[in-house]
């Protein structure tokens, strides 16, 4: 039991890889670009910490959307000041918490959107599409890890 154990950096490590593998791949399939930085810090909670509210779909997904959609909002509405960059950040902390959706990376999603400069179409792709396929994988590998202790405990038993 100690061994299974010690793989699950591994683990974590190849759920995160593949998870940003996946991005890569689908985005250029699709002509698109599914990749923003929060997104690595994102597979860290999804995998590392697969069982924390943090890392659930629905932390993943709505924090994500709430956040940039904060960053879209504020951008177009005041542009791209001190105060502004700021208080989008504040806002996405205040609206997670409110909606029970607290993904820690998406609090970083405002700063990208509003550095760069991006459009609404920014929350479908990379925001959205991105999310969606992080979260699905984490939802697989937390599969994975159940069969794998069950089939653990199943053989300790016998």
């Amino acid at each position: 039991m100690g061994n299974i154990k010690n793989l699950k950096p591994l683990a974590a490590a190849i759920g995160g890889t593949m998870a940003i593998a996946l991005l890569l791949l689908v985005g250029d399939a699709a002509s698109i670009s599914l990749l923003m930085a929060p997104f690595g810090a994102s597979c860290v909670i999804a995998f590392v910490l697969p069982e924390s509210p943090l890392a659930k779909p629905r932390s993943i997904i709505g924090g994500h959307m709430i956040s940039a959609g904060v960053g879209l909002a504020m951008l177009e509405l005041f542009g791209t000041h001190h105060w502004s960059i700021a208080l989008s950040v504040g806002f996405s902390i205040l609206l997670m918490q409110w909606t029970r959706t607290v993904h820690p990376p998406a609090g970083a999603d405002p700063l990208v959107v509003m550095l760069s400069g991006a459009g609404w179409p920014f929350l479908i792709a990379p925001v959205l599409l991105g999310a969606i396929i992080i979260a699905g994988a984490a939802y697989v590998y937390r599969r994975l890890l159940a069969a794998k202790g069950a089939a653990v405990k199943q053989t300790e038993r016998n």
